[in-house]
């Protein structure tokens, strides 16, 4: 009988800090318009479909139990459908196409996600520029399983293709990409004096989370910073044990959370991110704004 007692109590106990939890959780709309903009890489331009005109895409940023509508509106020239990875519930849609000048409002209902997760369109063609991170923070009253970081920064590594994609690429090989990207810049590596690089300024002694999507299609992506290390705190939408790292290995479709401490000495220091394969590489920097004397 005693055991039984214990059981209910700990059992209404969770209840009770569930409904804490998810009593505070909000709605939040997001209004999608898939599109074709315009780009210049590599020193050429192209017309790529967006969202909302930008490569990547806008980011999703909400609390751990929110829900989440996003109207997605057709303006393209194909018909498109949206994943989104990590997503514990199934989503009402998900596998039904968007025809051209059609839209459809997708229902996202999160539970225990948090951390970062990303989305993207489902075809390899559109999924190469129709991607953006899917961010979860905690709960309004929860905090983080790990030291609070002085900020956080979404990094999406992606890749650029000189030639256009379309519906006949239905899969995308490995090593078929002309470029790398961090947040769409390709950096320094290519040769075209018109590119431009992606830069993050941090504070001496400063700690921040890094959310790192790895959006390229069918590669490996090797990150790291000069100089500096990490600590993983979290991978596909969940905190994890915490471990350390001098580079950081993604497999296709991952994402990681980490942390790093700005550590060094005033300058700037090199972000690499290249694919396990060795083929190109591209460069961003961290610029180091003050000593913090």
């Amino acid at each position: 009988m005693g055991s039984q007692k214990q059981g209910f109590i700990w059992l209404s106990g969770l209840l009770f800090l569930n409904i804490i939890l998810f009593s505070s959780a909000d709605v939040h709309h997001y209004e999608f318009v898939l599109q074709e903009s315009e780009f210049t890489k590599l020193c050429s331009t192209k017309s790529i479909l967006t969202v909302n005109g930008s490569f990547p895409g806008p980011e999703i940023r909400v609390r751990r139990g929110d829900t989440v509508f996003v109207n997605v509106h057709n303006q393209g020239n194909h018909a498109v459908s949206m994943k989104w990875e990590g997503v514990e519930d199934s989503i009402d849609g998900s596998d039904d196409l968007i025809q051209p000048g059609r839209n459809f409002t997708y229902e996202i209902e999160l539970d225990d996600e948090i951390g970062t997760l990303w989305w993207h369109a489902k075809s390899a063609w559109a999924g190469a520029t129709v991607h953006g991170a899917f961010v979860i923070l905690p709960a309004a009253n929860e905090d983080y399983s790990f030291p609070a970081p002085s900020s956080d920064q979404t990094i999406i590594l992606g890749s650029w293709y000189k030639h256009e994609l379309t519906e006949a690429n239905v899969t995308i090989a490995p090593g078929q990409s002309d470029a790398y990207t961090i947040n769409g810049h390709p950096g320094e590596t290519y040769g075209c004096s018109n590119d431009t690089t992606y830069h993050q300024q941090v504070d001496y002694q400063g700690v921040y989370l890094l959310r790192l999507v790895n959006a390229v299609a069918n590669e490996t992506m090797v990150f790291g910073i000069a100089y500096h290390s990490f600590t993983i705190v979290g991978q596909n939408g969940a905190y994890t044990r915490r471990s350390f790292a001098n580079s950081l290995t993604l497999p296709p479709g991952q994402t990681l959370d980490v942390l790093f401490c700005a550590n060094q000495n005033l300058g700037h220091y090199y972000i690499t991110a290249r694919p396990s394969s060795g083929r190109h590489i591209t460069t961003g920097i961290i610029q180091y704004t003050s000593t913090g004397v």
